[in-house]
């Protein structure tokens, strides 16, 4: 076992990194003022794990929507449900697949040991029939079909549509409907048996708790295990868009738009280049910059207009949202701001102001455990430390963001509208 202390950076906190023999992450931060207590059990394994190989083996291809079907599947057991055991003790418990991580969590403000027993428990003993199996089909095909009424959701993915040939970055996190037909007992097995493995894992734990005695719980109620190798699909993603405007038509007021450039991207991105892109969104279009301020001004968007950063293995592409009744007019002056951007520079002033309120936001997330504990996760995802981002934007440079600026194409965006019928 691997035991690191690590001091805080311009916050008065400290964290200890425990590496088990057995590969698990294990990231956990005292807050002995605080009432409540968060934890998360997770895996590096979402929804683009499609296709991957173990230990050198040959490469497996399973059916989209696995990981977020199996995150289902692991709550039940042959005695019930951990929920129902949850719900016993006090404690919210719940759990979520994103693109590149499925993770499980509870919180509480006491009998906080007894639900990390629990958690460690159910995660650590899958157990899947096919009947069950089947009566899930069922479930998740309704959840699918809820999301096919989001707005929100059917913009983005209509945009990844367009943007992504061969990522599966561009298929809806639950899958299809067509897609989850096909999944059964022995590759829910399968999967878990490659991706819950202990190196490929991770438990972070923020609250009034005892590190010393969490780990020893951790060590006590992990399983043995030997760890495993994982070679995941490099996607084969082509540097070209499919096509650079899609659109469709659903039962809404008002036109809602997502807008993006296609960035070339062979693997994850680093922090740092990650919070200079951050920074770059809020100079192009963030509330006091000057592109923001026209597009109000002439009535193109109104106050849900928003941007993020988008990226994982294999993709990467800076976004803006919003709803208006010229979303092509809204695409037009985003572009040609990132190209005024590219021959004048980043303005000295508005530069520092989004670097301080990144900065701001690094710092904030201490006031709270959840905020703690999803900025250890990501740490685990990552390998990065507990206060690296803080450690970078206290030091960043304008000349850093301007480099993000390179990346962005003209020829590489992707407007996908949706119109009211």
């Amino acid at each position: 076992m691997e035991k690191t202390f690590i001091k805080g950076v311009s916050v008065p906190e400290n964290c200890t990194k425990v590496v088990l023999d057995n590969g698990l992450k294990i990231f956990i931060t005292e807050k002995k003022n605080f009432n409540t207590n968060y934890v998360i059990f997770g895996t590096k394994y979402g929804s683009i794990d499609t296709a991957f190989s173990k230990n050198g083996g040959e490469k497996v291809k399973v059916p989209e929507g696995i990981a977020h079907y199996l995150e289902h599947k692991l709550f039940e057991s042959e005695d019930g449900d951990a929920f129902s055991r949850f719900s016993a003790t006090g404690a919210n418990a719940n759990a979520f697949t994103s693109f590149d991580r499925t993770c499980y969590l509870f919180s509480c403000a006491d009998r906080f040991y007894e639900n990390l027993d629990i958690l460690l428990d159910f995660v650590q003993n899958p157990y899947f029939t096919e009947q069950t199996v089947q009566k899930e089909q069922g479930i998740i095909g309704q959840e699918i079909r809820m999301y096919d009424d989001n707005v929100g959701w059917c913009v983005l993915f209509s945009m990844l549509g367009a943007m992504y040939k061969n990522h599966p970055v561009k298929i809806d996190i639950a899958g299809t409907v067509e897609s989850i037909a096909k999944i059964n007992a022995p590759l829910l097995y399968s999967c878990y048996e490659t991706f819950y493995n202990p190196s490929n894992m991770f438990i972070c734990v923020a609250g009034n708790v005892d590190t010393n005695k969490v780990i020893e719980r951790i060590k006590n109620g992990i399983k043995p295990s030997t760890p495993v190798t994982i070679e995941r699909d490099t996607f084969s993603e082509p540097d070209e868009i499919v096509k650079d405007y899609v659109e469709r038509k659903m039962e809404i007021a008002k036109p809602v738009f997502c807008f993006g450039y296609k960035e070339k991207c062979d693997g994850e991105r680093s922090l740092k280049d990650s919070l200079c892109s951050e920074i770059l969104l809020d100079v192009i279009s963030g509330d006091t910059s000057p592109l923001f301020e026209e597009l109000i001004n002439k009535n193109l968007v109104n106050y849900e207009f928003d941007s993020e950063y988008f990226q994982g293995n294999g993709y990467a592409t800076p976004i803006w949202q919003g709803e208006s009744d010229n979303p092509k007019d809204v695409a037009d002056a985003i572009k040609a701001e990132v190209e005024r951007l590219k021959k004048d520079g980043i303005d000295d002033e508005l530069f520092e102001s989004a670097r301080r309120s990144l900065y701001g936001t690094a710092i904030k997330r201490y006031n709270g455990v959840e905020g703690i504990v999803m900025g250890l996760v990501d740490c685990a995802m990552f390998d990065n430390g507990p206060y690296d981002d803080i450690k970078i934007l206290k030091d960043l440079k304008k000349a850093d963001v301007e480099e993000r600026l390179k990346l962005l194409d003209p020829q590489k965006t992707v407007l996908s509208v949706v119109y009211p019928k």
